[in-house]
């Protein structure tokens, strides 16, 4: 299992209702079937010493595998990624991250 962070810096326009209305059940309904297992949305709120929180918004998405998140870029990322510009005009920063043995 990998978790693929998709993290929108803070700042600029972010429509919160596109995002979950629309964009997160375009990434569901498209990457299930490619091994997307979860989806969560956490909203940036502070960092612990009471600034401005570096990102406003994170997808974590739980996959199957590595090769299965890549297998979905390729099939349906054109579709994906180019609805961001509907809703932000952050540029989103990707990271995959992998669960350490002991820890998953």
């Amino acid at each position: 299992m990998i978790l693929v962070s998709v993290m929108y810096p803070a700042g600029g326009r972010f429509d919160m209702a596109y995002y979950l209305g629309h964009h997160m059940p375009l990434v569901r309904e498209r990457w299930s079937s490619f091994g997307l297992h979860e989806a969560k949305i956490v909203r940036g709120v502070s960092t612990p010493d009471g600034g401005e929180a570096p990102y406003q918004v994170m997808a974590l998405l739980t996959w199957e595998s590595a090769d299965a998140f890549q297998k979905a870029a390729a099939a349906h990322g054109a579709e994906i990624f180019g609805d961001i510009p509907k809703f932000t005009d952050r540029q989103a920063q990707v990271q995959i991250n992998e669960f350490p043995e002991s820890g998953a």
